[in-house]
């Protein structure tokens, strides 16, 4: 029998009375007093206010407060951290779900020995010796796995659910945390850098840049905010040659293409590891080189000049390494502080001058110092210190010490009236003053075969070279600070538009001009330095016609500039062996479109090597008959060289791989100019040039634009050259016999702002 709940079964009755009802209930009665608040609830999730993936390692932020990591000391190890990235419509959402970071702490310190530098990095826990992959793991479990494949302990980080994107973190194991120094000191300056793994983009691919905080340096007593004693290279220095990583502030500048590591963006980051705490490593003692940051450096980036004295690895990973820059110029790269020139000890000056043995004296007048201390007595100052040793800023010091003001240019008649001789005069200062009458100009020269660059000048300012005079054979006399040159030539030459330039390489020394001597090898003693001769223009036929300017001296026609060259390689001199030129307008004598020939086969370096032991250089089919300058340029940087001069610094193995170029190979605006468009507005070059000729025995004429893409790589085979004869193109091997070609169609797609434009398929993110 089924029992009832006598208590509900009599509510139940009741309320069915109630329900019914005896009639009116009467009026309502006034409201009672409201009740007392209850507590608030515990906030919520809002997850429309996060994010979980990003598209760009730009658009992800890693931020830590000097206030919220222990970093000395015998407190407990804690730290805490917020992650952002940008969300759709371009707003900054906090980033949640991370599971695995890696902390990296340095410390600098004061050396209070007599060896290395006066102040020194040390990595936390390499100090601690604590193996894991050089830096701290912290993951959701407390454990990780290094890139070696062994299990570590590691911090346990934990999302804050009342703030996603806020992370702290503890440490769970026996002592304290590897990233604290127990007994560090407070008041020196420490580094702290964060890395976060396993975050991808929207469609599941994970992010191709390393994930990286921008690092902190900051006094632990305080949490102030400090600034490095030793940061004498900056990254806008590395950007030079190694490219920007877009997205990023001025005053977070990133390099883009390192390959070693992958990259780890900004020399503050490369420190956290490569510095004297791991170089003590006796698992890195035989490597060749000293693997702490200010030693490797050097060594790294003199490569081919010590390529003979390196061993191990160093020889193997840095001997082809050609520096872009004069190697001398410590200033390329050093250019925060004087601390390269202040600061001299064994271990910086032996990365480079690798055949130096202070423990025996060779190679360094038999003199052992008994340490580091004593260096500055011969090296601390005067003609031995580094600064006035390695010359540096000579060639600056000088670059007006040989000067050539071009004042007229002449063409008379002679008794054959197929013949007129050419005479020219300039102006001549050596080192500041009027030179003297009768000065021989020879023997102020690293090469005698340079002298005045002249040509021919079309009305639109195309070049066509042919009308160079020598400085010495050609000289009539150096009279009252005036040089005059003269020379027959083909009267039908000597018409029309010209232009006047130089290419004199001299000696300097001591912030002179002087004259050249050599050593027992041959070998000039002095700096080659470029003479200073700016363009002039002459009308030979009407010297008041109105100036014809070259297209290489017009800026509106021009899209690179001497000074992207300069940000890399410091000076053209340096990059054009005796050629004594700084400016396009002394290039363009050789490098122009109407010169026909190129010189150089494209090679690749093959896996084999001759009996010697050299590497086979391969010659392959794809083929250049022009020097223009875009065409050298871009074939030289691009890989599309040869070896018959020797090893090109830049070049192709077998399997199409670029060696050399430090840039972003896909990037235009490493040498382009930012901003400037490529194309005219009727899809030919910005530079008006509409033909290159190919022959130097006939009128045969090939498309620019098309030309331009094919020297470089990516665009140099069979393939591409189909495509660029079916969009209008007069290519390589299929000439035409008139200058007067179509232009090609290559900007409907590939102008700048188009979907295939060049703005976005060669942009440095690309590829």
């Amino acid at each position: 029998m089924k029992k009832y709940n006598r208590t509900l079964l009599a509510a139940a009755f009741i309320a069915a009375f109630g329900l019914a009802g005896c009639g009116s209930d009467g009026s309502d009665g006034a409201d009672g007093a409201d009740g007392a608040a209850g507590a608030d609830g515990a906030d919520g999730t809002n997850a429309g206010l996060t994010v979980t993936t990003v598209e760009d390692a730009a658009n992800f932020t890693l931020t830590i407060a000097p206030t919220d990591i222990v970093v000395v000391g015998t407190d407990d190890f804690s730290f805490k951290f917020t992650a952002t990235a940008e969300g759709s419509g371009g707003a900054t959402f906090p980033f949640s779900g991370l599971e695995k970071v890696q902390l990296y702490v340095t410390s600098q310190s004061e050396n209070t020995t007599d060896t290395g530098a006066p102040y020194l990095w040390t990595s936390h826990l390499y100090a601690n010796d604590f193996v894991s992959d050089n830096a701290m793991y912290c993951t959701l479990t407390g454990t990780a796995t290094t890139r070696a494949g062994v299990e570590v302990e590691a911090c346990t980080i934990a999302e804050d659910p009342a703030n996603p994107g806020t992370y702290t973190g503890t440490w769970e194991h026996d002592g304290n945390a590897p990233s604290v120094l127990t007994d560090g000191d407070a008041n020196n300056l420490v580094r702290v850098m964060l890395r976060a793994y396993n975050v991808a983009m929207a469609d599941g691919t994970g992010i191709s840049d390393k994930l990286l905080s921008t690092p902190i340096d900051f006094i632990p007593a305080t949490g102030e905010l400090a600034v490095s004693e030793k940061d004498s290279v900056s990254n806008a220095a590395c950007i030079q040659c190694h490219s920007s990583l877009d997205g990023y502030a001025d005053t977070d500048m990133r390099m883009s293409n390192i390959s070693a590591h992958h990259n780890y963006q900004k020399v503050e980051n490369c420190v956290a590891c490569h510095n004297p705490a791991m170089a003590a490593d006796e698992d890195y003692a035989d490597l060749g080189y000293n693997i702490s940051f200010n030693s490797m450096i050097h060594t790294i980036h003199a490569g081919h000049h010590i390529a003979d004295s390196l061993t191990g690895e160093a020889a193997e990973l840095f001997g082809e390494i050609g520096f872009p820059a004069e190697l001398n110029e410590c200033t390329v790269c050093h250019d925060n502080g004087t601390q390269w020139n202040d600061n001299v000890y064994k271990e910086a000056c032996v990365s480079c001058h690798v055949d130096v043995n202070l423990t025996t004296g060779e190679n360094h007048n038999g003199i052992v110092p008994s340490s580091d201390a004593v260096c500055s007595g011969c090296h601390g100052s005067g003609i031995l210190s580094p600064m006035e040793a390695h010359k540096v800023g000579l060639r600056d010091n000088v670059a007006e010490g040989l000067v050539f003001d071009f004042t007229s240019a002449v063409a008379t008649v002679t008794a054959d009236p197929s013949i007129s001789t050419l005479t020219v005069t300039a102006n001549v200062t050596l080192n500041g003053a009027v030179i003297a009458d009768g000065t021989d100009l020879s023997e102020y020269m690293t090469s005698t075969s340079r002298g005045f660059l002249i040509g021919n000048l079309s009305e639109d300012g195309a070049v066509t070279s042919g009308l160079g005079m020598s400085v010495i054979d050609d000289a009539v006399s150096m009279t009252g600070g005036v040089l005059t040159v003269a020379s027959d030539f083909d009267a039908s030459l000597l018409v029309g538009p010209i232009y006047v330039t130089a290419e004199v390489q001299v000696c300097a020394e001591d912030d002179m001009i002087v004259m050249c001597t050599e050593d027992a090898d041959g070998n000039i003693e002095q700096l080659g330095v470029a003479n200073s001769a700016p363009v002039k223009y002459f009308n030979l036929t009407d010297a008041d016609a109105t100036e014809v300017v070259s297209r290489f001296d017009d800026p509106a026609r021009i899209t690179v500039t001497e000074a992207k060259c300069n940000s890399c390689h410091g000076s053209l001199t340096y990059v054009k062996g005796t050629h004594g030129v700084t400016e396009f307008t002394q290039c363009m004598d050789c490098h122009n479109e109407n010169v026909g020939r190129s010189g150089h086969p494209v090679q690749y370096k093959s896996d084999e090597v001759d009996e010697d032991g050299d590497a086979i250089w391969v010659t392959t089919d794809v083929t250049f008959s022009q020097r223009d300058l875009f065409g050298v340029a871009h074939r030289f940087h691009s890989g599309l060289w040869d070896a018959t001069r020797g090893e090109p610094g830049i070049y192709r193995d077998a399997d199409g791989e670029l060696h050399g170029y430090p840039a972003v190979q896909t990037n235009c605006t490493e040498c382009h100019n930012d901003g400037e468009s490529l194309f005219a507005d009727d899809g030919g070059l910005t530079s008006g040039k509409r033909a290159i000729k190919v022959s130097t025995s006939e009128a045969l004429y090939i498309s620019p634009v098309a030309e331009a893409c094919r020297s470089c790589h990516a665009h140099s085979g069979a393939a591409a050259l189909a495509h660029f004869k079916a969009n209008g193109a007069t290519v390589q091997g299929t000439p035409d016999s008139t200058a007067d070609l179509p232009v090609e169609s290559c900007a409907t797609c590939h102008a700048e702002g188009k979907t295939y434009g060049v703005d976005v398929v060669h942009g440095s993110s690309a590829h």
